[in-house]
């Protein structure tokens, strides 16, 4: 296998290329008139910027062997379907499902952690309903 920090650099370096590319599509608009990609640009943009930074950091460190455990991608890959699924109807239980049964994938599980992982994620989904007015279905 390779380097961890690479690798973990170039996954998110894809992630940066795929959404800017993507957003490039779509009407950026101007700063003081954003269109709908130009948010997702800068996102991607600064996503970018942070895998270049470790990948320069990666080459002062020193290597460690990447090993994948399919258990822990199969359980976070079914937090993320699960999530899908419940979200359609309500994204509040979709949220606890998702931060509960992507834990399970770590090494130290904790059901307080959890619980205060899912509020404050809560917390963030109702300031985007509340606060910016999107169509969010909480609950």
């Amino acid at each position: 296998m390779g380097n961890v920090q690479v690798l973990r650099s170039v996954a998110l370096l894809a992630f940066a290329l795929l959404f800017g590319w993507q957003a490039l599509r779509l009407n950026l608009g101007t700063l003081s008139n954003a269109g709908p990609g130009l948010f997702p640009l800068i996102v991607s943009g600064l996503l970018g910027l942070v895998a270049a930074i470790m990948m320069i950091e990666a080459r002062f460190e020193q290597a460690s062997v990447a090993n994948f455990n399919l258990r822990n991608i199969a359980v976070v890959f079914a937090g993320l379907a699960g999530f899908a699924l419940i979200a359609h109807w309500s994204v509040i239980p979709a949220t606890i499902f998702l931060v509960f049964v992507s834990s399970l994938a770590g090494s130290d599980y904790s059901v307080l952690r959890c619980a205060k992982i899912s509020a404050a994620l809560i917390a963030i989904a109702a300031g985007f309903r509340y606060g910016l007015g999107l169509n969010l279905r909480l609950y």
